[in-house]
């Protein structure tokens, strides 16, 4: 069965630091082949979904401005488990968090996104499958 399970989210002030975790399993996440693409993205009441980070199979990673240098996302690839460490948060962090997984032409696009070249829903259709989303509050 293909699943995303994220977690990790949680109540955090304002200046701390929170870990996302996010476990794939089934065809999706295909390491024999090893041609594949995680992303996290976020989408906050009332706001447009976000996207954030994402890996591909040879460990290229690649972020949105809004985020650079504060979010760092990576992979163990021995446990399928997808991780994005989040510091220095603030208030506007605050969001549903989600993870998805897709073939290795999905980090093409939203590399693309992250330039500014393509908008999100553009940038998605090769990311097959998401997670449920795990909630991050940041309080001031």
């Amino acid at each position: 069965q293909e699943q995303v399970v994220e977690s990790g989210g949680g109540l955090v002030q304002a200046g701390g630091s929170l870990r996302l975790s996010c476990t794939a399993s089934g065809l999706i996440f295909d390491y024999t082949a090893r041609r594949y693409c995680m992303a996290w993205f976020r989408q906050a009441p009332g706001k447009e979904r976000e996207g954030l980070a994402s890996s591909d199979q040879d460990g290229d990673t690649r972020y949105a401005n809004s985020v650079k240098g504060r979010f760092t996302i990576s992979e163990d690839s021995a446990n399928h488990t997808l991780y994005l460490q989040m510091s220095s948060l603030r208030p506007d962090d605050t969001a549903m968090y989600y993870c998805a997984a897709g073939t290795s032409g999905a980090c093409i696009t939203i590399q693309r996104y992250y330039a500014g070249r393509l908008d999100l829903e553009d940038a998605t259709p090769k990311f097959g499958r998401w997670g449920q989303g795990t909630q991050v509050t940041v309080s001031s």
